[in-house]
């Protein structure tokens, strides 16, 4: 699983549309599709304002590109109120419509403005942490909803861990040239473990 903020509010991204593409072809409950994208929908921008968003305005100088950001995320809830409004509607597919198209225009700005700049303007050792935080505001989202999702919980005990832990769990699992191998060397060579997650 990928653990750096840029990679991890992609997949976001890309799991939100397969949801949408699920109900534009009528595959699957329609209440309970809306009700994941609800969920999914606020539990992501929640975290991105809250983790993300602050980081790119103070260390991209991207504060304008940060409120159009957030001002997107409003928008878009706003269209996803009268989806849910209208959901045993003949207006259905319309709101729908609205929505997605919101949503991604919202992911292209993000995905090709908003997101390098934040690349740009940190190490990867701060996108990484950066990850662990939105991954963790995102979940404690989820689960406020009643929402689980309990892949992740081994990937953030990883990036919890100190390094010093992490070598530890790496003797125990015998990676090879773990003594010579960073914090982040010795996350990606446990996550390549067979145990890792389960």
């Amino acid at each position: 699983m990928a653990s750096d903020a840029v990679a991890l509010i992609k997949d976001d991204h890309r799991r939100m549309e397969q949801l949408f593409a699920r109900l534009k072809t009528g595959d699957g409950d329609r209440r309970a599709l809306v009700a994941e994208v609800e969920v999914r929908l606020i539990a992501h921008a929640r975290a991105e304002e809250s983790e993300v968003y602050p980081t790119i305005a103070k260390k991209a100088g991207e504060q304008d590109e940060v409120e159009h950001g957030n001002h997107e995320h409003f928008e878009a809830e706003h269209h996803l109120r009268k989806v849910i409004n209208l959901i045993d509607s003949p207006h259905f597919d319309q709101a729908l419509e609205e929505f997605v198209a919101a949503v991604d225009h919202h992911v292209q700005e993000e995905e090709s403005e908003l997101l390098p700049a934040l690349q740009k303007a940190v190490g990867k050792q701060a996108l990484a942490e950066l990850g662990t935080a939105f991954e963790r505001a995102r979940l404690d989202h989820l689960r406020a909803a009643g929402h689980e999702e309990s892949t992740t919980s081994a990937e953030l005990e990883l990036t919890d861990a100190t390094r010093d832990e992490l070598y530890e769990k790496a003797k125990e699992a015998d990676v090879p040239g773990r003594s010579h191998m960073k914090k982040d060397e010795l996350i990606e060579a446990l996550r390549e473990q067979p145990s890792h997650g389960k």
